[in-house]
């Protein structure tokens, strides 16, 4: 069973481009898959994979047509959270807007509830 309710998260329109540019270079059925995994300098830390295939518990947010998986464990880390990209002067990355983080690092890639 996959999961859609979007209040579980969603992808940001500048995200869902970048998405799509980097599947569409990937072999066919290729998906983005975003964990919580502990660790970083806050406690949390955000890992970005792609992937050929999903798990029945994945929640599955679209992005341009493209899937995002999000596994269930994660998916009470990152409830309500939006993820964005961001092509700053510093550079380029995924960011996750997550209103249930109370902290997080100065890079944004690890945060702590």
């Amino acid at each position: 069973m996959s999961v859609t309710d979007q209040s579980a998260g969603t992808v940001s329109a500048r995200a869902a481009t970048k998405i799509a540019a980097i599947l569409a270079k990937e072999p066919a059925g290729a998906m983005l898959r975003v964990a919580v995994e502990g660790g970083g300098c806050s406690g949390f830390q955000y890992k970005f994979d792609i992937v050929g295939a999903r798990e029945d518990d994945d929640l599955v947010l679209d992005a341009d047509g493209y899937h995002v998986l999000i596994d269930n464990v994660s998916v009470d880390y990152m409830a309500g959270s939006e993820i964005d990209f961001s092509d700053e002067l510093i550079g380029a990355a995924f960011k996750i807007n997550n209103p249930n983080a109370t902290a997080s690092c100065g890079c944004g890639t690890s945060f702590s509830l």
